[in-house]
């Protein structure tokens, strides 16, 4: 085994047990992030990188316009600015938001080493980060929105700051809802809990009512519903989702607080 195959192996293992391990306890939010991701955000990215199937496709697909504006909610490392590449150079402003200190002090050293002044970093939650309304054309949340407690406030958050026709791009990973709807992916009862379970050891809250909300404020331009490798257990195929839409330009449809069909039960 090569030093370099080995050092990747050891930093495997170190996530892996922060991931059995280190479920992130804490009095808030903040704290319960902090505690999980702080042990592993050197190695964060190699690791989730095979975990993490529909980033790289999520990126793929955004257009960004030339001048515009990108929010990154839950930004982490800054890992979507190395998979959007030189479209980045095109925009006017980059915010990289985040809950994490220690994910976003990785995100400022690739910053800085790109040497971009429009770039900007903000410890800040998603549901209550704040710029100037209808002033943004590109929200993304990758892998973040089942990290959320208050997601459909996230998601609302996104809408009051998109410009109309503006682009929200989400993947996650998800399960369906019961009875989902028509065209949609229909997963049954056994997986559905095992991936929630799975998942909230680790204070990921798998939910089909992510993508019903979504759809419901925003007219969608794709969706793609998959399934990806778990790392070290190939055997197991974890559901993901890759979601691009659009604010609605219709005054009537604008931002409203979420029915009662939107949120789940307690």
């Amino acid at each position: 085994m090569t030093p370099f195959i080995f050092r990747e192996k050891l930093a495997d293992l170190k996530v892996l047990r922060q991931l059995v391990f280190g479920s992130g306890k804490g009095r808030t939010h903040a704290e319960r992030l902090e505690n999980f991701y702080a042990p592993q955000a050197a190695h964060y990215d190699c690791f989730r990188s095979r975990l993490l199937h529909g980033r790289e496709l999520l990126m793929k697909e955004v257009q960004f316009p030339s001048c515009g504006v990108w929010v990154d909610f839950g930004a982490g490392t800054g890992e979507n600015l190395r998979l959007a590449g030189n479209r980045v150079c095109a925009l006017n402003e980059v915010h990289l938001v985040d809950l994490s200190p220690s994910l976003l002090e990785v995100a400022r050293t690739s910053v800085e080493n790109l040497g971009l002044r429009h770039i900007h970093l903000h410890h800040s939650d998603a549901c209550k980060f704040e710029l100037v309304e209808e002033s943004v054309d590109v929200v993304t949340f990758s892998y973040s929105l089942t990290m959320i407690p208050d997601w459909y406030d996230a998601i609302l958050n996104a809408e009051r700051l998109l410009k109309p026709g503006g682009l929200i791009a989400i993947t996650d990973f998800y399960v369906s809802r019961k009875y989902p709807e028509e065209g949609m992916v229909q997963h049954h009862a056994l997986k559905r809990a095992f991936w929630r379970s799975w998942f909230a050891t680790d204070n990921v809250f798998l939910n089909g009512d992510h993508l019903a909300m979504v759809l419901r404020h925003f007219d969608a331009d794709s969706l793609l519903e998959k399934e990806g490798s778990v790392p070290f257990l190939p055997l197991l195929k974890a559901p993901f989702y890759v979601l691009l839409a659009r604010k609605k330009t219709n005054d009537c449809q604008s931002i409203r607080q979420p029915a009662a069909s939107d949120i789940p039960a307690a």
